[in-house]
């Protein structure tokens, strides 16, 4: 009984205000960092951080970045993020005042490559259905 109350705990701890104030503040230092300071060529000059998810106990934080290009722009961009690692802790801890430096796993995010493809696909679908529309009236 104890343990399920310990997850529950830390469940909702992830989500309180204050990590959530926390994660922000995160996402934006990182941005700031990515897009400004980090000279690698690698690094695509449309890299976005997307969302961030620092772990409750400030060790861990999940990066989602989102990179414009195709897979193997995505893959440099990862390979210039990881090597630039040292960097990119180093100027998260002197810009926020955390009692931890979160170790930073980044991930691609393809939610908005999906979206605008998604997009797509329904004008194309809006665009076949106004044609048959049309024909069917001459008809």
């Amino acid at each position: 009984m104890s343990q399920s109350v310990i997850c529950m705990n830390v469940k909702m701890r992830k989500n309180s205000i204050k990590n959530t104030r926390i994660n922000g503040e995160v996402q934006k230092e990182l941005s700031r960092i990515i897009s400004r300071e980090i000279k690698d060529p690698r690094i695509g000059e449309m890299t976005s951080v997307v969302a961030v998810e620092v772990s409750p106990d400030l060790k861990s934080c999940k990066a989602y970045v989102s990179v414009l290009g195709d897979d193997a722009a995505r893959a440099e961009t990862l390979k210039g993020l990881n090597s630039a690692m040292g960097f990119i802790r180093k100027e998260l801890a002197r810009t926020i005042n955390l009692r931890n430096t979160p170790e930073i796993t980044f991930f691609v995010d393809q939610s908005i490559e999906y979206g605008v493809n998604m997009s797509k696909l329904i004008d194309e679908v809006n665009k076949t259905n106004k044609d048959s529309d049309g024909n069917e009236e001459d008809e």
